[in-house]
């Protein structure tokens, strides 16, 4: 690959004696922006950006969520067995077939995300996931129709899994691709705050059944409600997102609205999707999308999604009990995340995301000790600092994992890397715990392999580059007015000479 410096690819004695030569063709590559490079975000579309984003993500996890909450009913309803282990791993099993073929879709609708554009994929991935989850409830049982239930079970969880592949990497890239330079941290935080949303209405959901059912009756007919609520949310779901207009970012690419000069035109080229060149050219930043999106998953869905399992089956608490204390830890993080995404424009994305990794390291392992002590304190102490630790890294993350990849092949890249790490650490959290449980003998495991994934995780945070309050690779600066952008291309001009 070519040096883009002229001078480090040409003999420096050569830059000594014609100076001026070296000068025109530096500028020629980098010319100085103009005022009509510069995008000037509008506030009332960024924030109809995020809402449909962070409303469509919330209901995604919605959907994502309640099967975890599920997960020791659904075990009894497909997979019966004398033993209760075994019945929980086949739940969790199935739990985990989603997440491999997350990385199908996410090679599926990211290089479509790159071609057609994101808004009519993320509109795409909103219509599957909601037919995946409606028919899970719709799914006799094994008592009813034997071998055919866990079989369909099996086939609707891929569907979900095929359609989740191209919603992250596609939401956090429409709002990435919005939001003005200097707060894209802030706006990229409601994409998780509706993540929270989706696991919090989930949560709630399936507690308030929990509360009101009796276990019969929730093998019977209960455990259908919640996905069977999915089908009328995923279509308020779709109408948000159809009503958007594409990014500006795209709109580029695709010469539409959203103009800008050859400035702008040197750094962007055209929107071929293709796979290949992202394996080909963008390697080293796919392993490290996947290092860091792997650390953060599996302290991600060991709190909001193996918790009230670990709670009830390996403690002894009533299903009620562990997801009332879950859901006030995520209410709690919901009101700060937005606060978190502040402070990651503010100090950069690295230091959030230090805290984080460095939280789960150092806290992982005493927190689940007061988690094991009997009492709703302890607990409740235990799963905040776990959380806090989280929430540092739910804040940040949306902002900073767009920043890796440049525009053309942003969704694709994101998309591969991150459903191909979701997929491996990710969905196979729940199952890696319990097996580990099972083998060991020991409840603290959690904490240990949470300590290993934060351990990748700091050295994936001291091998990235600082992304906050800098224009998207590929893209041209944006800002939020038309006097910040004029500061810019003055700040551009050269010093007068007297």
């Amino acid at each position: 690959m070519a040096a883009s410096d002229p001078q480090q690819a040409a003999d420096p004695e050569a830059v000594k004696r014609h100076p001026a030569l070296f000068r025109a063709i530096r500028k020629r590559q980098n010319p100085r922006l103009r005022r009509t490079d510069i995008t000037v975000t509008d506030d009332a579309a960024v924030k109809r950006a995020v809402k449909a984003a962070s409303l469509g993500n919330a209901m995604e996890w919605f959907d994502f969520g309640i099967y975890s909450y599920l997960a020791v009913t659904i075990g009894h309803v497909f997979f019966p067995s004398g033993n209760e282990t075994t019945q929980l791993l086949s739940s969790f099993a199935t739990f985990a077939v989603a997440f491999l073929v997350r990385p199908l879709g996410g090679m599926f609708f990211g290089p479509m995300g790159d071609k057609i554009g994101r808004k009519k994929v993320l509109a795409l991935t909103m219509i599957l996931m909601a037919i995946g989850t409606f028919a899970i409830g719709l799914i006799p049982s094994h008592a009813t129709i034997g071998l055919w239930a866990p079989a369909l079970l099996i086939l609707f969880r891929m569907l979900q899994g095929f359609s989740t592949g191209g919603e992250y990497g596609g939401a956090s890239t429409f709002i990435a691709e919005y939001a003005p330079d200097k707060r894209r941290g802030f706006f990229g935080s409601f994409l998780e705050f509706g993540t929270l949303a989706g696991y919090v209405a989930a949560a709630g959901l399936v507690t308030a059944l929990y509360a009101i059912l009796d276990t019969a009756q929730m093998e019977a007919w209960g455990w259908r409600i919640p996905f069977l609520v999915a089908g009328p949310l995923g279509l308020v779901g779709l109408y948000l997102r159809l009503r958007l207009d594409e990014t500006p970012a795209f709109q580029k690419l695709e010469g539409g609205i959203a103009h800008a000069s050859e400035a702008a035109d040197g750094l962007e080229a055209t929107a071929k999707g293709d796979l290949a060149k992202i394996f080909r050219q963008y390697w080293r930043t796919l392993i490290l999308c996947i290092c860091l999106v792997g650390a953060y998953n599996i302290t991600d869905y060991m709190l909001l999604s193996y918790m009230p399992t670990y709670l009830t089956d390996e403690l002894g608490y009533s299903e009620t009990h562990g997801l009332l204390v879950l859901l006030a830890v995520m209410l709690l993080l919901m009101t700060i995340i937005a606060q978190i995404g502040k402070l990651s424009d503010r100090f950069g994305r690295k230091p959030l995301l230090m805290t984080g990794m460095l939280g789960f390291l150092f806290l992982s392992l005493p927190a689940f000790l007061l988690i094991r002590v009997d009492g709703i304190l302890p607990i409740a102490i235990g799963m905040l600092m776990l959380g806090l630790s989280l929430v540092c890294m739910l804040g940040t993350m949306s902002a900073a994992l767009p920043a890796l990849f440049p525009t053309h092949v942003r969704y694709g890249s994101l998309s591969v890397g991150y459903n191909l790490s979701a997929s491996i650490f990710g969905g196979t959290t729940p199952l890696v715990i319990t097996a580990l449980i099972s083998w060991s003998g020991s409840n603290l495991m959690p904490a240990y392999y949470a300590m290993a994934a934060a351990l990748v995780g700091v050295v994936a945070v001291l091998c990235m580059k600082e992304t906050a309050q800098q224009p998207l690779a590929g893209s041209p600066p944006s800002v939020e007015t038309d006097e910040e952008a004029a500061e810019l291309v003055q700040a551009q001009a050269p010093d007068p000479k007297f």
